[in-house]
């Protein structure tokens, strides 16, 4: 089965996330749906050991070829969840064969994938084209590198490539940033491993944001209009005030490469109470932390004009830059350019601007950088991959696992 057909078949199973209404791992019980698809499909081509645990982890392994044993136990990782926007029914994958590199629309949404707004597009001109209907996500975040890595497993038995021992896991909830917490490192048994979860086709990528979540909740003191001289407090206004605070250019819009931003997420309000949800990514160590007393001096100098307890802030640090662990074992980022040279991909290495389950799992004692699956513009409808860009992902880490057994 070609990587296209499996993500055909587990995009139609919804598996968004739940961060808002749950405190569980899996945060969403539909998350088992595809595990259990996964777990009897693992099975069916041949892996050992392979388990659904309670949490929705699916583990399973390939032992080594003959002779290969002592060879470094490498692993595969991707993650089943979706994120919740644009789930909320049916998916529906559309194919585009021959697609010509300009606008297509997106069946009958109304919406249009241009390269107007995404100039890579007019590179995959030629290639075949799988988008979702337009009002939906299509999933390929992270049904995609699931598809890869199975399709990996099932081309080297099919065509007898020496391996050693490969390690393959689905986990739930990356995309709230909970599941890797819950991860079995040690009965994975993997040395090393690679998530699939990142976008072109080459990209390699071993330096992440620091992380994490801020949240302002604000009192206000709320009297008749008419007469709220010198006493009123208005809690959205102060929320207001808050964000005319940040640095107006550093935002998502605004920021690229290792440059770092505040990214407000939601915001909620009236006269009595108001929140604002944040998250905070820098590369840059030093940086990160400067941005969160940047946060807290917003909320002391508010208290201060507002009276103390009007801002309240919290943060929840969420996960932290792996390069410091894969600076001792660069061999991973070295062999991972190899493996796209040697299957006629350019390899690109750049920063995550954002974090893949490798990060938490690299801190816990497995090395993990990310490689890229093929797609693009995830976390909405205009998400897109191509056949093409699937076929070279999977060889990219077929080559890997040649890498290895040498």
């Amino acid at each position: 089965m070609k990587a296209y057909e499996r993500l055909l078949k587990y995009a139609v199973v919804r598996t968004p996330s739940d961060d808002d209404n749950s405190s569980t791992v899996p945060s969403s019980a539909c998350q088992f749906d595809l595990a259990r698809l996964l777990e009897q499909e693992m099975k069916e081509l041949g892996l050992s050991d392979v388990r659904l645990d309670d949490k929705c982890f699916v583990y399973g392994r390939l032992p080594a070829t003959p002779g290969l044993e002592d060879a470094p136990a490498l692993g595969f990782i991707a993650h089943m969840d979706t994120v919740a926007d644009f789930c909320d029914h049916e998916i529906r994958p559309v194919i585009t064969k021959n697609y010509d590199g300009g606008d297509l629309a997106l069946g009958d949404s109304g919406l249009i994938l241009s390269p107007d707004d995404f100039g890579h597009l007019k590179e995959l001109a030629g290639r075949t084209l799988i988008t979702s209907d337009g009002t939906t996500i299509l999933g390929a975040d992270d049904k995609a590198g699931i598809a890869e890595i199975l399709t990996m497993i099932e081309d080297i038995q099919r065509d007898k490539i020496p391996h050693g021992t490969i390690c393959v896991a689905f986990t739930p909830d990356e995309e709230v940033g909970t599941g890797a917490s819950q991860f079995d490192v040690e009965s994975f048994g993997a040395d090393y491993a690679y998530t699939l979860d990142g976008d072109t086709e080459g990209e390699i990528q071993f330096e992440n944001f620091n992380a994490c979540k801020a949240q302002f909740d604000v009192k206000g003191f709320n009297v008749h209009p008419g007469s709220g001289k010198d006493t009123m407090i208005n809690a959205s206004l102060v929320a207001m005030e808050i964000n005319s605070l940040l640095p107006g250019m550093e935002t998502s819009r605004g920021t690229e490469g290792y440059e770092g931003f505040y990214h407000l997420m939601s915001m909620s309000g009236e006269c009595a109470k108001a929140q604002l949800n944040y998250i905070v990514r820098d590369h840059n160590k030093n940086f990160f932390e400067a941005r969160k007393h940047t946060l807290r001096l917003i909320e002391k100098n508010l208290n201060e004009k507002w009276g103390e307890g009007t801002v309240t802030l919290t943060i929840t640090d969420q996960y932290k830059n792996m390069d410091e662990i894969i600076a001792d074992c660069m061999h991973l980022i070295d062999n991972a350019k190899t493996a796209c040279e040697n299957a006629g991909v350019t390899p690109i290495v750049l920063p995550i601007r954002g974090g893949t389950d490798g990060c938490q799992l690299s801190f816990r004692g497995l090395p993990c950088p990310n490689l890229g699956t093929g797609g693009h513009a995830y976390h909405g409808p205009y998400e897109h991959i191509t056949v093409e860009g699937m076929d070279k992902s999977v060889a990219v880490i077929t080559e890997l696992v040649k890498l290895y057994a040498r």
